[in-house]
């Protein structure tokens, strides 16, 4: 499947490549040029658009003639990191969570019922590539780019800060008019967390749906933080911008997430296995 992604820049040498319909799936990319080589930011979801989306990056960068030399993974999950393998030869940073996440089989069966759209693509030798360089904390990745390692979607994901253009990648921990999904994550610590993404750029990239910026930041915390306001009652989530957002059957698995977590249970919430048919 070729990349239906388009370019948007953002700033000298920093630019996204968006999925033009918003959904589970339809990930975003990233790339930060500097003078030693190319930053990719997250993979998309399967090979294919990962190498569609390399070859439109290889056309606008040709006359500069740099690498692909790093790839930050903002999480393990596959919209973020199952096209990994396209930029093979690249370092890989990611955070310790991602690293061991990613180092485990991938579970062919859930992604094919998760993502439908995609689940040819989810074959027996589907595999995504290893985290070489772990982030634990904030780091200058670049002489552009800082990683900045926070949670909620996941024990502990990486944003992309671009002090320069005032640009932030949020990766998995944006979510614009596409229902986050936190099966494994915690929704009061990803709220927590877009406080800080706010301050890191005025524009935000989010891993899912359209470039944006505080406000939609700050939607994206008021639907986590209702997430845990109706401690378990799906039937609760007040009316709000999530009204017209896609992926809506994700809400029982935040809240429930959300009301376990309250609770000190880290299992995986019922509504989780009940959505893949399980």
């Amino acid at each position: 499947m070729g990349a239906v992604h388009y370019t948007v820049e953002l700033g000298t040498g920093v630019f996204a490549f968006a999925h033009p319909e918003p959904s589970f799936g339809h990930s975003n990319i990233g790339l930060v040029i500097d003078a030693d080589g190319l930053t990719i930011i997250d993979s998309t979801t399967t090979p294919g658009l990962a190498h569609g989306v390399r070859r439109e990056v290889e056309e606008l960068t040709a006359e500069l003639n740099l690498p692909i030399k790093r790839v930050v993974l903002s999480s393990s999950r596959v919209p973020f990191a199952g096209g990994s393998w396209a930029f093979w030869k690249a370092a890989f940073y990611g955070s310790e969570a991602a690293s061991e996440q990613l180092d485990a089989p991938a579970n062919l069966e859930a992604l094919r019922r998760l993502l439908p759209e995609f689940a040819e693509d989810f074959h027996e030798e589907f595999e995504t590539r290893p985290i070489t360089h772990t982030i634990a904390e904030n780091a200058w990745i670049t002489e552009a780019a800082i990683a900045v390692p926070l949670p909620g979607e996941a024990p502990s994901n990486l944003a992309v800060q671009v002090p320069a253009a005032n640009v932030v990648f949020a990766g998995a921990l944006g979510s614009f008019g596409v229902t986050p999904l936190a099966f494994d994550g915690d929704p009061a610590a990803w709220a927590a967390s877009l406080t800080t993404i706010s301050e890191l750029g005025a524009t935000v990239v989010p891993g899912h749906g359209s470039i944006g910026g505080a406000s939609d930041v700050a939607d994206l915390a008021a639907y986590l933080t209702a997430c845990v306001e109706v401690d378990g009652d799906v039937s609760a989530l007040p009316a709000g911008p999530w009204d017209e957002w896609t992926n809506r059957e994700f809400d029982a698995v935040n809240v429930e997430r959300a009301a376990r977590l309250s609770r000190g249970d880290t299992e995986t919430p019922q509504a989780m296995f009940k959505l893949l048919g399980f």
